[in-house]
């Protein structure tokens, strides 16, 4: 079981910083308007934040043999099937959700520092 919760926050994690790289180069176009580009910033984390919400509460859904967790999970340590589905699914929600609260924080930090930045300006 921890080699599939830590494949879970590997993955999740490794799919969020594809995300924070396209909301990075958005922000760094707006870099000449910081309030801009804190409050684009915050609104993309943000979406990121319901992507990731959204995610976790289909996991329960989703076929775990077509996860990436899945794919780098090698042969000999793939539990039994009827127990898979279960731990595949509970591993991949928990480091949704995990990764979500994160991303809560980081949007609601982005969007004060955009209230801060329109106050200064």
């Amino acid at each position: 079981m921890e080699d599939i919760n830590r494949l879970a926050q590997l993955t999740v994690a490794r799919a969020c910083a594809f995300a924070v790289l396209g909301i990075a180069c958005v922000m760094v176009g707006l870099s000449f308007d910081p309030r801009a580009s804190f409050e684009a910033g915050g609104i993309l984390t943000l979406v990121l934040t319901v992507v990731l919400i959204l995610k976790g509460n289909g996991a329960a859904r989703a076929n775990h043999r077509r996860t990436e967790l899945w794919s780098y999970l090698p042969e000999q340590a793939r539990p039994a099937e009827p127990q898979a589905r279960v731990m595949v699914c509970l591993a991949l929600r928990g480091a949704y959700f995990t990764f979500a609260r994160l991303s809560a924080a980081v949007a609601s930090g982005m969007l004060a520092l955009s209230l801060l930045a329109g106050l200064i300006a």
